[in-house]
């Protein structure tokens, strides 16, 4: 199952911006001899359109990029671009499906970790970044079935 990088928040973001721009410069704008004059030489203007041109920015990489999650029976693959991680059943040491502490959103769910053999940090897929949340955490749940769990962590002292 492919599973798509999600975008919304960044196009609401992109458009709540350009709505802010056009409604303080229409504010701002002034009515002379029956025409109307966006008023463009004021800061805050410059400012909202700096954030604007942001959001766009970051949309467009975004799509330019075209991140997707493919889960297959016995391997993840992790696209984007230019790059291409593939990871199989058989690198993989454990897999934790679980809470992220660090961030406080709503769901059981929040994200995977998945330890492999040659590399020394965990693979983290936040769930909510993608479309289809419940499949791909059921996907993840059926191929987590097949490998070993987070070996539990020890006590410091």
């Amino acid at each position: 199952m492919v599973f798509k990088y999600k975008l919304d928040f960044v196009y609401q973001q992109t458009l709540l911006y350009l709505m802010t721009l056009v409604l303080y410069a229409g504010i701002r704008g002034s009515f002379v001899e029956d025409t109307f004059t966006f008023v463009l030489r004021d800061p805050i203007v410059a400012i909202i359109f700096f954030f604007f041109l942001m959001a766009l920015g970051t949309l467009l990489l975004n799509l330019w990029r075209g991140r997707t999650l493919t889960v297959g029976h016995d391997r993840l693959v992790f696209h984007a671009r230019h790059r291409e991680r593939v990871v199989t059943l058989d690198d993989i040491e454990w897999i934790h499906i679980g809470r992220e502490l660090t961030v406080q959103t709503a769901g059981r769910f929040q994200q995977i970790l998945i330890k492999t053999k040659g590399r020394r940090w965990a693979y983290r897929i936040r769930v909510g970044r993608y479309e289809r949340q419940r499949e791909l955490v059921a996907e993840m749940e059926r191929m987590a079935e097949r490998v070993p769990s987070r070996p539990q962590r020890r006590a410091r002292m």
